[in-house]
Formats: C-alpha cells, structure tokens, sequence
C-alpha cells in the first residue's frame, strides 16, 4: 500500500521526464509526418478516458486517423457497420480504414502513445496500470460481460497506466473479459518489481508491434 501511495507516484514522475526527453527527438519527427501525411491536428481529437475513482480526464495522443475519427465512428452513416464490428470485438478493429498512412506505423509500435507522458506528469495516469477506458466502451462491455463488474471496479481504484500487465501479455488480441482480468489481477499484486518487469518489457513490444492494431 505504501508503495502505490507514496514511492509509485515519484517512480511516474522520475520516468516520465527522463523519456519526454529521450523521446523528444522521435515526437519531433513523429509531429512532422503526420502534419505531411494529413490534414489535421498533431495530437488526436479524442473523448475522455475514466480514470482512478471513475474520474474522467483528457488522454494525450498523437494522431493516427483521420480528423474527428471518433466523432465519426459512431453518427456517420458510412461507419455504422464498422461501429457494430468495433463493439463486437471489444472495441478493437484489425482493418480499420480510418487510420492513415504514417498511422499504421505509429499505433503499430505504440508511438502514438508517447503524448501519454504529459498525463503521467498531471497525474491523471501513471507509467503502469490498467487500460484507460471510454465511458461508453465501458457501458457496453459490462452490458456484454456482466459478470466483470467487480473486476472493473478494482481496476478503477488505481490511475490507469501508459502501459500494463495486458499490454505486454495479448495487447489488442484478447477480448474485453480477459483484459480487465488481467487488470484486476495487476491490481492485486501491485509492487515495485511488477513495475519494474513490466517497464523492461514494454520496449520490446513496442518495437515488435506484437498485438498492435
């Protein structure tokens, strides 16, 4: 317990600002071909993720869609089977033609995710922890798995992570019932060398793309 209230949140802080800058060449270059490969902003136009406590806040990402891809999954009219394909397969879609070009690459080896880094600093996330989930992606998926119900509540007594105990494990290849077990089951056993493990293998995911969509 003391390690997740006290020594947890200085680890967050310490990692947090040692990669920003390790990272800050590959943000540079990651910020110019998104601007040359499409119309729009550098970071993504997301809805906010629910936090520790049920607490919603903004998750920083690089763009890896189209503008107002969100937005336009679920009321365009020319998305709607593909809206019923994303809630089916736990809010995940291999072939998703919304994704650009420079895209593809910078989800398949998590790059996107670096913006992330400014959330661990606020302290609305730390560097380990379970997946930040949509409001929404949460509703239906209980509505889908009942019987998680205390799984996701577990899972949100802590800060969700940049990456976790799933992402190194299925990452996007296992269902939601699975994912917030896996969580859950992070959250019991909480402690410094699980973070440790978990930081030492997220780099080798990430350059792999194992799992990635």
């Amino acid at each position: 317990m003391s390690y997740q209230k006290y020594f947890k949140r200085i680890i967050d802080i310490f990692v947090a600002i040692v990669l920003s800058f390790i990272f800050l060449p590959v943000c540079l270059i990651s910020a110019i071909m998104i601007k040359l490969d499409s119309s729009g902003p550098v970071l993504a136009d997301v809805p906010e993720r629910i936090g520790a406590g049920g607490r919603k806040f903004k998750m920083y990402k690089f763009r890896s869609m189209i503008t107002n891809a969100h937005y336009l999954l679920r009321t365009d009219s020319r998305f709607k089977k593909l809206f019923k394909e994303y809630k089916q397969s736990s809010y995940k879609l291999k072939k998703d033609p919304r994704v650009t070009r420079v895209g593809k690459f910078i989800r398949k080896h998590s790059i996107d995710e670096i913006p992330q880094l400014l959330n661990v600093i606020k302290g609305d996330m730390s560097m380990v922890g379970p997946r930040a989930y949509y409001p929404d992606e949460l509703d239906n998926q209980l509505e889908k798995y009942p019987h998680t119900k205390r799984l996701v509540k577990k899972v949100l007594s802590v800060k969700p992570g940049i990456t976790g105990l799933w992402q190194v494990t299925g990452r996007s290849e296992i269902n939601f019932d699975k994912r917030i077990g896996i969580d859950a089951k992070y959250v019991s056993s909480m402690s410094f060398w699980t973070d440790i493990y978990i930081m030492v293998k997220t780099p080798v995911v990430m350059v792999t793309g194992r799992g990635a969509v």
